[in-house]
Formats: structure tokens, C-alpha cells, sequence
């Protein structure tokens, strides 16, 4: 089994939904998170703040270091949330990427995690 992280994109539209349309999202991603779940693809996922509420460390030994308010760079669209799946392919992994897609209408990258010494696919 490899893992996939599923990024989720925001556009930081600002739209702002009813309560109705909230319940329903929220309907939608619970559901969606269940599916997952019972189907063993589910390891972790989360929602994030918005870019503003960044803060990015840059480079430098010791005292060097510089750290700024912020997103990393100026952009339209950030990743607003993601989903770290098991899955047996790039194609699962691709099925559920459109089921998320179906479920928040937001853009997803999808990729694959590289095995390191920490990190091992399917753990």
C-alpha cells in the first residue's frame, strides 16, 4: 500500500456560507471521511487557517535565521486542507482525489510520499 497526500486548494474567495450550506458541507465531508475510513484509505487529514496566518522561517545557521508573517509566496490559491490516504496506486489515489473534489468543490493535487527511513508507505 503507498500513501498519498491529497492537498486541497483554496482560492480565498471569502464567499460566505449560510448555515444551511455549511451543515450540508460539513455533511458531505463526514460522509466522505466515513467512506475512507471503512475503506482503510483514511490516515489523516485536517483543515487549515487561512495564508494569513502563516509564518515562514527562512534559511540561515544560528542567528541567521529570519522568520516573517505570511505565506511563503504571494499567490492566488494556497492549500487550505489536506488528506494523507493509503491507497494501491495513483489510480485509488486518483478515484478518491475526484471523490474530494465531488465532496468540497475545490481543486486537489494529488501525490505520492516517498519512502524515507521515517516515513515508509502503509504505516
Amino acid at each position: 500500500m503507498n500513501q498519498y497526500l491529497l492537498s486541497v486548494y483554496d482560492g480565498g474567495g471569502g464567499t460566505s456560507a449560510t448555515p444551511e450550506d455549511m451543515h450540508a458541507f460539513m455533511g458531505r465531508v463526514i460522509a466522505l471521511e466515513e467512506e475512507m475510513d471503512a475503506a482503510g484509505a483514511f490516515v489523516f487529514g485536517g483543515a487549515l487557517h487561512g495564508s494569513d496566518a502563516s509564518t515562514v522561517v527562512r534559511g540561515g545557521t544560528g542567528l541567521d535565521k529570519v522568520t516573517t508573517d505570511g505565506p511563503f509566496v504571494e499567490a492566488k490559491e494556497h492549500v487550505g486542507g489536506f488528506y494523507v490516504i493509503n491507497a494501491e496506486d495513483l489510480d485509488a489515489a486518483l478515484a478518491w482525489a475526484e471523490k474530494v473534489v465531488e465532496a468540497i468543490d475545490h481543486d486537489i493535487e494529488v501525490r505520492p510520499f516517498r519512502a524515507t527511513g521515517r516515513v515508509q508507505a502503509g504505516h
